[in-house]
């Protein structure tokens, strides 16, 4: 059994000059403008609510996470996804589990988790061994079961993600990672992605 904390990594992004200049070029046909601060251009555009034109840029990122926040994030329709299949990949070493926001493994209830996801794996792997194919023996794992999945969002429905998940209301895995990809964004890209307050999600925004 291999227990790891959830991560992601950006494997394909724009620089900020060529996201700045596609959507300036694109938004600048509707109203035949040439404007000189592109920053600024591209600001007043998400303020006045003009985004379907920023949906000409794209952010590609890989999750490696828990399933039960895949099955949260691929609710967001307007992205593509490309997600490890349990069905065809059969776990014969160490099935890997993500460590829940909750779980300290020096605590009882963190000891109880573990003990249930080894229980998991013995039986997956039991099923395994006497036949069972992978597709029908990934029944007995868990949520917590670790899942990797490359995902790519328009910069319009990555704004929608991180005001939907870094709410209070979103779960709090799902939650700690879109508040981790926005600050990552923000720093990349502030003229797209610096309006957005994480902590208006505090007050129930």
């Amino acid at each position: 059994m291999k227990l790891i904390d959830q991560h992601f990594e950006v494997i394909n992004s724009p620089s900020y000059s060529e996201a700045l200049s596609v959507i300036t070029d694109a938004a600048s046909t509707c109203y035949k403008s040439r404007p000189k601060n592109k920053e600024r251009f591209v600001s007043g555009l998400i303020k006045s609510g003009h985004t379907s034109t920023i949906e000409h840029m794209s952010l590609t990122f890989r999750l490696v996470t828990d399933r039960a926040v895949t099955h949260e994030l691929v609710r967001h329709r307007i992205a593509s996804y490309s997600q490890e299949s349990q069905r065809y990949c059969a776990y014969r070493d160490d099935v890997t589990f993500i460590i829940p926001h909750w779980v300290d493994l020096k605590r009882a209830e963190g000891f109880r988790w573990s003990y249930a996801m080894q229980e998991a794996e013995f039986s997956y792997k039991k099923l395994l061994s006497l036949g069972v194919r992978p597709e029908d023996a990934r029944a007995v794992l868990p949520n917590s079961c670790a899942t990797e999945i490359v995902c790519t969002f328009n910069f319009r429905s990555l704004i929608n993600f991180f005001v939907l998940r870094t709410a209070r209301a979103a779960h709090p895995d799902i939650r700690r990672f879109a508040r981790e990809l926005l600050t990552w964004c923000q720093d990349k890209y502030p003229a797209f992605f610096g309006h957005i307050d994480p902590s208006k999600g505090d007050k129930g925004h």
